[in-house]
C-alpha cells in the first residue's frame, strides 16, 4: 500500500487491524477502540451498520472482528475518508466495508431510512460555540468540533436510519449526557446503557459510551461497571490492555 506522505499503518493488535493514519489529519485514538469494543452489532451476515463521522475509518474497521455484516463508513472529510477507503483495501475487506465520502446531512440519498440495524458514531465532542479555542489545522477544528455536524443532528441521521429496535453506539463527553437525554426521547430513542469511562480511578469520568434502542423501553437504564484506563503507575489497566492488545 503507497503511503502519502506524513502517513503511516498502525495496528490494532487485538484484531489484526491496520489502519492508515496521519497526525496531520486525523489520528485514531482511544475512544475509537472504546467504542468498537462497546458497540455489539448484528452477527448475521445480512446485517446493516453506519458508522457517521468515521474519520480515517478506524471504526468501522474494528468491527469487522465481531460481525460479518455491510459496513459503511461515513466521512465528510475527502483527504480521511481516502485514508479510510485504502485502509479498507490494506485488510482486504473492500467485501464488507465500504466508506462513503459524504457529509453525514446526505446519506438518505445512499441509504434508505429505517433500513440499517446498527450506528456508529464517535461525533465532534465539543459545540462550536463563538468563544471556543478551535484548533488552527482545519481537519482538526472539524473532527473535534461541531464544525460539520452537531450532536442533535447526530441524533436524528441515526434514529432516521435505524429499523424499530435498531441500536446506536455512541461515545461523548459525560458532560453532554444531559444534552443527549433531552434529545433522544424527541427522535424515539431511548437510552439502554451507559458505561462510564475514567482516565484513573481518582479522576472524574471524562468520556461515557451509551446505547441507545430506537422505539426501545424508556425504563430500566443499566449502568455497566465503570471502565478504568490507566492504574496508578500510568500503566493501562488489564481491560484496556485486552481491548488494544487481545489476551
Amino acid at each position: 500500500m503507497e503511503l502519502n506522505p506524513s502517513e503511516r499503518i498502525d495496528m490494532l493488535y487485538a484484531s489484526n487491524i491496520k489502519v492508515i493514519q496521519s497526525p496531520e489529519v486525523f489520528s485514531f485514538s482511544l475512544d475509537a477502540v472504546l467504542l468498537a469494543n462497546f458497540a455489539r452489532p448484528p452477527r448475521k451476515a445480512k446485517g446493516k451498520i453506519v458508522d457517521l463521522c468515521a474519520g480515517n475509518g478506524a471504526v468501522a474497521l474494528f468491527l469487522t472482528d465481531k460481525t460479518p455484516a455491510a459496513i459503511t463508513a461515513v466521512e465528510i472529510q475527502p483527504r480521511l475518508a481516502d485514508m479510510a477507503q485504502r485502509s479498507v483495501q490494506l485488510n482486504h475487506l473492500e467485501g464488507q466495508v465500504s466508506v462513503l465520502p459524504i457529509a453525514a446531512q446526505k446519506v438518505f440519498d445512499y441509504i434508505s431510512k429505517d433500513s440499517v440495524d446498527t450506528v456508529t458514531c464517535n461525533p465532534p465532542y465539543f459545540a462550536d460555540l463563538p468563544q471556543s479555542r478551535k484548533n488552527p489545522n482545519q481537519y482538526l477544528a472539524i473532527a473535534r468540533h461541531e464544525i460539520a455536524i452537531n450532536l442533535e443532528e447526530i441524533v436524528a441521521i441515526s434514529s432516521g436510519l435505524l429499523k424499530t429496535k435498531g441500536k446506536l453506539f455512541l461515545i461523548q463527553r459525560p458532560e453532554r449526557f444531559s444534552e443527549l437525554l433531552e434529545l433522544f426521547p424527541k427522535y424515539h430513542l431511548a437510552v439502554n446503557e451507559v458505561r462510564l469511562v475514567y482516565p484513573k480511578a481518582a479522576k472524574a469520568a471524562n468520556m461515557v459510551l451509551i446505547e441507545a434502542i430506537k422505539y426501545g423501553s424508556k425504563t430500566g437504564i443499566k449502568f455497566l461497571p465503570p471502565l478504568t484506563v490507566y492504574d496508578q503507575t500510568g500503566k493501562y489497566t488489564q481491560p484496556i490492555k485486552e481491548m488494544l492488545y487481545g489476551k
